[in-house]
């Protein structure tokens, strides 16, 4: 995430930061003013009364940075809030990260949607009425809260905790590519665990139900959890680097690549009899467990299943499009009676 604060920062916050955080506003002669000069300034934009109030609770709790005052008098881009200053990194990583998920998450899921999802599944009698509309509300409820509980650990990696590092020749290229499926077979089996451990009774109906609301899921209801089940199960991604070595772009391109393929295994898809069928947990494996629920927890792989016994092996037969089609026969010969 270091990266894409850093862009962020040079090309837009930096005259955000200044514009609504001068830091000619905290000079010491100037500063008892902050509090009018920010709710001023807030107060012509179309949030003013939240913004405002939001800028007021600031000032009174959270410590002022140092300001360097050559700076501030000479820079149209200084503000009271330095790059470095923890609560802007925290802001401006929270906007960077709920921006991120939400367009990956509108743009791919509705490309998976119309040029990749069956439609004729939502015929399926446990498709719900309005199921769409559903599941992209349970999403958009649950990004701010997820955000907010996962970007203290992007923090941290800003910060330099953790053991991310930026030169491929710390570590050899050898170790750069191991990482990757390390990465995958790490944070699979962490997945695993949790989520099996998520169906347990006691725990199920408060965390994990709402997303198994979705029998037969689209697209867009790979992100549509309850946020304390979406979190968890993305600890391990974080954890991962916390632990071990991992290239700060390897993990920001892996961490990009396991939210598209959440994406991509929720399209009902049940297409089988591919070679890697045993090895990887596709589109097919998941479909079966959203209809089975105890089956195939797993989220790229197999091996965790198959150690856990909970394996279950996708097959023809299990397609729910034989369902679909049943009821459509059905109403078929419904209409030939009644026509008789």
């Amino acid at each position: 995430m270091e990266y894409l604060l850093d862009f962020a920062d040079e090309h837009v916050l930096d005259k955000a930061y200044a514009y609504l955080l001068p830091a000619k506003d905290f000079l010491p002669t100037t500063s008892s003013l902050l509090k009018e000069t920010a709710s001023a300034r807030l107060s012509n934009s179309s949030t003013s009364s939240t913004l405002a109030s939001f800028a007021s609770t600031l000032y009174k709790h959270i410590p002022h940075p140092p300001v360097d005052l050559s700076n501030a008098l000479t820079s149209p881009l200084a503000s009271a809030w330095p790059r470095d200053y923890i609560p802007r990194q925290f802001a401006s990583l929270y906007l960077i990260t709920l921006l991120g998920i939400v367009l990956m998450y509108f743009s791919i899921a509705t490309m998976s949607y119309y040029f990749i999802f069956n439609h004729e599944m939502m015929n399926h009698p446990r498709f719900l009425k309005g199921q769409v509309k559903m599941e992209i509300k349970s999403s958009c409820i649950a990004f701010p809260w997820i955000t907010l509980m996962t970007v203290p650990w992007f923090v941290a990696e800003v910060r330099g905790y953790g053991s991310y590092y930026n030169k491929i020749e710390d570590y050899g290229i050898a170790y750069a590519i191991f990482s990757i499926p390390f990465f995958l077979l790490f944070t699979d089996t962490a997945i695993y665990w949790i989520h099996r451990i998520e169906h347990h009774p006691s725990i199920y109906k408060h965390v994990h139900k709402p997303h198994h609301k979705w029998i037969i899921p689209t697209p867009f209801a790979s992100h549509a959890f309850h946020p304390l089940d979406g979190y968890v199960q993305s600890v391990p991604y974080h954890l991962f680097p916390a632990l071990f070595p991992l290239h700060k772009k390897i993990y920001l391109g892996l961490f990009t690549a396991v939210n598209f393929w959440s994406i991509f295994i929720h399209d009902s898809d049940m297409v089988t009899g591919s070679r890697f069928e045993k090895i990887i947990n596709g589109p097919a494996h998941h479909t079966l467990h959203h209809l089975y629920f105890t089956v195939n927890y797993g989220q790229y792989f197999t091996l965790s299943d198959r150690l856990g016994n909970s394996y279950r092996q996708p097959a023809p037969e299990l397609d729910p499009i034989h369902e679909v089609n049943r009821r459509k026969e059905a109403q078929l010969l419904e209409q030939k009676l009644k026509a008789e």
